[in-house]
């Protein structure tokens, strides 16, 4: 079944451009996996929330946020029982980041780990990469002196955000290396929150020259 849900995503993915696409979840299950391995996680059950938490993200469809029709519909034409599909969907929803003041603590390991393994791909070198692949997808100013950024204190707020590329990182990606919750997870995010750091310092040295 795995095997199956590997070659459709990757299928349905191939053509993103939003940093979204096939290479992001590839490193998504890869990271999950380590992680997953290192925590004491179901291993079977945290590739396959990883393969398929992207399928219905609210960034890139229109689709029912708790339904998750399209990774649902995935499960059950490769057999997925009912007691599986539930506690994949479940772990997929909470994986998201939703706003800087909303809590997104997930309720089971391998929740944990998946929402880890994302949250990783979305810092350091890659994530900045990420961002600005993102920024551009979705027609946002790379940066706006002008827009400040805002820590939204809910879900709808931030789905609804105007912002650009560069408040991006204070919106969400520098705040999400103290809201990890594995060891593993932590130990791996020290040396990309730093990376992050110093892009940004390098970012405005450039940008402020007179």
């Amino acid at each position: 079944m795995i095997n199956n849900l590997a070659r459709s995503v990757k299928e349905l993915c191939q053509h993103d451009s939003s940093g979204h696409d096939w290479w992001h979840i590839h490193r998504v299950v890869n990271l999950a996996k380590n992680i997953g391995s290192k925590e004491g996680a179901d291993l079977p059950i945290v590739e396959t929330a990883a393969l398929l938490h992207d399928l219905d993200d609210w960034k890139l469809t229109s689709n029912n946020q708790e339904n998750l029709p399209n990774a649902r519909a995935l499960l059950i034409e490769y057999g997925a029982t009912a007691e599986l599909t539930e506690r994949v969907i479940t772990i997929i929803n909470e994986v998201s980041f939703k706003g800087a003041g909303v809590d997104t603590k997930p309720t089971s390991i391998e929740a944990m780990v998946v929402q880890d393994a994302d949250r990783l791909d979305a810092i350091g070198a890659i994530g900045i990469a990420r961002t600005f692949a993102y920024g551009g997808y979705k027609n946002q100013p790379m940066h706006n002196p002008n827009l400040k950024p805002a820590l939204h204190n809910s879900y709808e707020d931030y789905k609804s955000m105007r912002t650009s590329t560069i408040n991006h990182f204070y919106e969400k990606l520098l705040l999400l290396k103290d809201r990890l919750n594995t060891k593993t997870a932590i130990e791996l995010a020290i040396q990309r929150h730093r990376f992050m750091e110093q892009f940004l310092e390098q970012f405005y040295a450039e940008w402020n020259i007179d």
